[in-house]
């Protein structure tokens, strides 16, 4: 893991770096770099003489030959960075195209520019500080700052490298003449590919499990390919759950078994929930409801696998419900048009939601995860299918991606074609899900007169219940005045539930 820190046009005091720099020590000990290592496929491609070892030299070179226009858009893989070019003054900002790696900057007058890769390493900074503002650079751009002769930074140029479903700029890990007219022979071509790359590294690799398809998916590939590659380990895979009955330490116990993974459990209690609260909260530095009710075992897991074994690079499933349409709500599309449309919003917004719990949570504990779902060839070819095959068939969601593995022997039939649940509820049970466990922890610790008068207090997002007030509050805290991050609560669509929980849908069939 790495996190950048960075200002410009303006003097910080030694005295608050415990309130700024030190505040992403957690990201990991390098300044910056990127998070795939795609730079010997770069070298061979462009001919580069590199004088180190270190994964982030191949930017400096594709900005010195292409400038800032064709630096982000030759990476294959998951980024932030900070580029400072001393000799033409310019200072390159980019993130990669699903925002999967975190990148927050300050503007202000007089060329103010401070970049980090948390926004905990620069609220500080804002205090007193009202002309001055903080937004998360969003994912898949590049913006260009000039630097003046007092050392600050004005924008001069601001482009989208990339958008999602393009096909990517950059050569192709697998060639046009590997993609046939088989679909499914391209799905698993592609999501193999899309795990294959991601395991270059040299820390020990683990992958999340918790039995649902994309985990396993993805545990499953990985497994197989460690194994064909002839990795000196036995990959790690680490599920979570409320007691030994919770649906998904159940279902990834059978998927653990079945791929011969060195398997880890968790088992979590209501007073673990109740006793990390605060903590996501100020990891996650969002108030959004789900993100912060499917946070918490996934903070906890993490935690786990920092504290009591050596794997640092995760593997995860993340991305599959928005590419493949895997939400159950989809069953509810009015078209595939429609259908299409939201799994494009839910991609674009990636950054705000899912992959912010993801990043986070793992890197609360300096770990760093991957997530091959949101390969961009993967990705684009996967949207490039026709619209009402990617809708859910016969009530199955993901339909063309399990039927893609159906006869691949990588997962235990019950399993390929388990049905949908929310992680945050698998973990423990329907009687049960966390969000219940949450509201009770959350009741005696609001008042109802704060609730009353939440309308006031927080006009953008007003929060309805107890719970989202007690997040929305404790968000205020760690970051005042940065309301704006969150532009919505996330809902599924065409639902006329009041909370965000799967469970409220019609077609949820958790056990």
């Amino acid at each position: 893991m790495c996190g950048i820190w960075a200002v410009f046009g303006v003097q910080v005091d030694p005295s608050q770096h415990h309130q700024t720099v030190v505040k992403i020590t957690h990201r990991g000990p390098d300044a910056w770099r990127t998070e795939c290592d795609n730079r010997l496929k770069l070298r061979n491609e462009f001919g580069f003489e590199y004088e180190s070892k270190c994964d982030v030299e191949c930017i400096l070179h594709l900005y010195e030959k292409n400038g800032a226009d064709g630096t982000a858009k030759f990476l294959d893989g998951v980024f932030a960075f900070c580029l400072v070019d001393t000799l033409n003054r310019r200072v390159i900002l980019a993130r990669d195209p699903f925002g999967v790696r975190p990148l927050f900057r300050i503007t202000g007058p007089g060329g103010v520019l401070a970049v980090c890769s948390e926004a905990k390493g620069l609220i500080a900074l804002m205090k007193g500080q009202e002309e001055w503002r903080m937004d998360p650079v969003l994912p898949g751009y590049f913006e260009e700052y000039e630097l003046n002769s007092e050392g600050g930074a004005a924008l001069i140029r601001k482009e989208q490298f990339y958008v999602i479903g393009d096909k990517p700029q950059y050569s192709l890990a697998v060639s046009e003449e590997e993609i046939g007219d088989d679909m499914y022979s391209n799905i698993r071509t592609l999501l193999t590919s899309a795990v294959q790359k991601r395991l270059l590294s040299d820390r020990r690799i683990g992958c999340l499990l918790s039995g649902g398809l994309d985990s396993s998916l993805v545990a499953a590939l990985l497994v197989k390919i460690a194994k064909e590659k002839g990795l000196q380990y036995q990959v790690q895979t680490f599920s979570i759950g409320m007691g030994d009955e919770s649906p998904d330490l159940l279902a990834a116990r059978k998927v653990a078994a079945h791929i011969g993974s060195e398997h880890h459990e968790v088992i979590f209690t209501e007073e673990d929930v109740s006793s990390a609260l605060d903590s996501v909260l100020y990891h996650l530095e969002t108030s959004d409801i789900t993100t912060v009710r499917a946070s918490i075992p996934m903070f906890l897991l993490s935690r786990y696998i920092k504290e009591h074994t050596d794997s640092t690079v995760i593997f995860s499933g993340e991305g599959a419900d928005e590419v493949a349409q895997g939400y159950i709500y989809f069953r509810d599309a009015p078209s595939a048009e429609e259908a299409h449309e939201e799994s494009l919003r839910l991609l674009n917004e990636l950054y705000i939601y899912d992959v912010l719990r993801s990043d986070r949570s793992t890197a609360a504990h300096s770990l760093e995860v991957r997530v091959p779902f949101l390969d961009h060839q993967f990705s684009s070819y996967y949207l490039s299918l026709p619209k009402d095959l990617r809708q859910p068939q016969n009530g199955v969601e993901k339909y063309i991606l399990r039927k893609a593995f159906d006869e691949a022997d990588l997962l235990p039939h019950d399993i390929l074609w388990r049905h949908k649940e929310a992680f945050s509820d698998g973990v423990a049970s329907k009687k049960k899900p966390i969000f219940k466990i949450l509201q009770e922890v959350i009741e005696p610790l609001v008042a109802s007169e704060e609730l009353e008068e939440a309308a006031e207090r927080f006009p953008h997002c007003t929060p309805k219940t107890k719970e989202a007030f007690y997040y929305r509050r404790a968000f205020e805290e760690n970051f005042p005045g940065q309301d704006h991050w969150l532009p919505y609560f996330w809902m599924p669509r065409w639902s006329e539930a009041d909370d965000p929980s799967a469970q409220f849908i019609s077609h949820y069939a958790a056990e």
